[in-house]
């Protein structure tokens, strides 16, 4: 018995990279797997229907089941398809990993608006839209799902060169704990993960050069955790994974400083003198 016998598992950006290991380590583990990909260039240029259907041949000829899908997620046609297209094929849909993703970093002052409108479509509004439609899908049948969104550290502490990139994930950290509260009484569990690993889109970073023990294969488990039923009713969490590393990423806030004299009002100059007493954690 898989993890993920009998159920449904769409993976967006499949391809290659993190979103190929996830599918390959779900359909071992007995899921029916949409592998969506577009199949473009990592700055989001192009087509290609090759790396979908390769990996689907790939899972079919190891004796699982799939069918490949090159719908964006960045548009609600498409992300309305992607769903259409499992339930036509498998008959429902059960978990949604959504990590189709593109990168196009640039300088903050040096970024045009092109750029940070096609990778804000792509992180932050193709994890919505394809949320969103998988959710009232899961809904109509009963029975609850899960989804695993991709955040990142860029989004959680910033990075150069990442404005853009940076905005949608942390954007997406926002979005998986609201979707955690709302979807709750459905039955939807909602977390998120924040993979650091040497793929097509990060292996020219001066960070990951002679590094090979940051691998997608490091980040498909937490993903397939996730997605099953070993992580119950767990929900609005986001787990970190840097190759044998896996912990847990928080927002936090400090004890800070009461004041009790004037109503409470703080002056500038009064927050100034307290400055440090109101930052220490």
């Amino acid at each position: 018995m898989g993890l993920m016998d009998g159920k449904v598992a769409i993976v967006t950006g499949a391809g290659g990279g993190i979103g190929r290991a996830h599918a390959r380590l779900f359909a071992s583990e007995g899921a029916k797997v949409v592998v969506n990909d577009v199949g473009v260039s990592r700055d989001g240029l192009g087509a290609d229907e090759g790396p979908a259907n390769r990996l689907v041949h790939e899972i079919r000829a190891a004796g699982g089941a799939a069918i490949a899908n090159n719908d964006s997620v960045a548009t609600a046609a498409g992300a309305a398809s992607i769903i259409e297209k499992a339930v036509a094929a498998f008959g429902r849909v059960d978990a949604l990993v959504n990590n189709a993703g593109i990168l196009r970093d640039k300088s903050f002052l040096k970024m045009d608006e092109s750029m940070w409108d096609s990778v804000v479509e792509v992180h932050l509004k193709g994890t919505f839209l394809c949320s969103q439609a998988f959710a009232r899908q899961v809904v109509v049948q009963g029975g609850g799902g899960r989804i695993v969104n991709t955040t990142s550290i860029s989004g959680m502490l910033g990075n150069f060169g990442q404005a853009n990139y940076a905005a949608a994930k942390a954007g997406i950290y926002g979005l998986t704990r609201t979707m955690s509260i709302e979807l709750q009484k459905h039955r939807i569990a909602v977390n998120a993960i924040a993979p650091l690993a040497k793929t097509r889109l990060t292996e020219d970073l001066p960070m990951f050069q002679g590094i090979d023990t940051l691998t997608p294969e490091h980040i498909a488990p937490v993903a397939l955790f996730l997605a099953s039923e070993l992580s119950a009713d767990r929900t609005g969490h986001v787990v970190a994974v840097a190759g044998a590393r896996v912990y847990a990423f928080k927002v936090v806030e400090t004890a800070g400083r009461f004041k009790e004299s004037d109503d409470g009002v703080w002056t500038a100059q009064e927050i100034a003198e307290s400055w440090d007493a109101i930052v220490k954690s």
